[in-house]
């Protein structure tokens, strides 16, 4: 059993600890905040409950951090619990941007420690579907594939709230939603290389903007495109296009919520199959997998050069729809990745 301290008791926080109860793997045991604000929360939960940072890095009872903090203070607490010999586990994005995304993972790799990330929606039964389909080629080559990730969870949050800051969430709904399709992508069908994004503000007074639209190339040559929008009612979808067959996945409920995911497949011959996926908890199928990696040396399925990968692939996408221009993420050094300005 992995003992963990969970630091901030937000909206997320909250729900990884309702849950993660009951798992045989994994156990928050504490929680950190800031103030005493949240303390009645823990104590529902029988969490030990502070808001000193050095009782949770000195704890021997405590073997892992789990971070839901805002964005900007990632990189320092990633840093810092490493430092302290913990396991961490950290709510994405991981960073801002590429080279503080290289700074956590080397930072943990020298302590020795592992190193999660809140990307679960690659964990959900569909995707795992999708993720057979492609690798074993029933889709023949990847053509083209298109993703969107759009709710209205998060249009009523204060104009003052981190998630509305252009600082801790830059591009929309990027840092919120569309990270995790990326991610996806990255799973499914390896490094993006460009990128062109444009956000608008349409509703919302938040001066992040409430749409982020993003268009792609794959180094396969592939070509992609992702849509956030975070004033709208629930749409989740994605639709991979090969040169044998498509399959659309669409999910009926958020990912935090029990309900269907419907999966159409088509090929080019004309045979249509369309499967239902129950709902199954895919964040505590990815806080049990890194408890697997930590316990029993179990390879944790986002691998190093992934979390770099999504970290520079948002940096990208940030400097894109600031300059209205194509943005190239550079990956001939492995896991150290570049962000540079395409040219004409």
């Amino acid at each position: 059993m992995v003992r963990a301290a969970i630091v901030g008791l937000g909206w997320w926080g909250k729900h990884i600890v309702r849950h993660m109860q009951g798992s045989e793997k994994l156990k928050v045991v504490a929680a950190l905040e800031t103030s005493n604000a949240q303390a009645s929360f823990a104590a529902e939960h029988g969490l030990r409950f502070t808001t000193d940072w050095n009782e949770v890095l000195s704890d021997p009872d405590i073997d892992a951090v789990i971070l839901c903090t805002p964005h900007s203070l990632h990189t320092q607490q990633v840093l810092a619990v490493a430092a302290a010999g913990k396991h961490v586990f950290c709510e994405k994005p991981l960073a801002l941007t590429r080279a503080d995304a290289e700074m956590s993972v080397e930072a943990c790799q020298a302590a020795g420690v592992k190193l999660g990330i809140g990307h679960e929606r690659r964990f959900e039964p569909a995707a795992v579907e999708v993720r057979r389909m492609v690798k074993e080629g029933v889709l023949g080559t990847i053509m083209h594939v298109e993703a969107n990730f759009s709710h209205d969870k998060l249009a009523n949050v204060p104009d003052t709230d981190w998630r509305a800051s252009p600082v801790d969430a830059p591009a929309a709904g990027m840092t919120a939603m569309g990270i995790h399709l990326t991610d996806l992508y990255l799973d499914l069908f390896g490094p993006i290389s460009e990128v062109y994004a444009q956000t608008a503000q349409r509703v919302s007074k938040r001066p992040n903007g409430d749409v982020v639209s993003v268009q792609m190339r794959f180094a396969s040559g592939a070509t992609g495109y992702i849509n956030a929008i975070l004033v709208t009612p629930l749409y989740i979808g994605m639709t991979v296009f090969g040169s044998e067959g498509w399959v659309e996945v669409r999910n009926h409920t958020h990912p935090d919520t029990p309900g269907l995911t419907t999966l159409t497949y088509q090929n080019r011959n004309g045979h249509t199959d369309v499967i239902e996926f129950q709902w199954e908890d895919s964040v505590r199928a990815n806080l049990e997998a890194f408890a697997d990696s930590i316990q029993n040396g179990a390879e944790y399925p986002i691998t190093d050069e992934q979390k770099v990968a999504n970290v520079a692939t948002l940096e990208a996408i940030c400097q894109s729809a600031a300059s209205n221009m194509p943005v190239r993420i550079e990956t001939s050094t492995g896991a150290r990745l570049r962000s540079v300005a395409a040219s004409a």
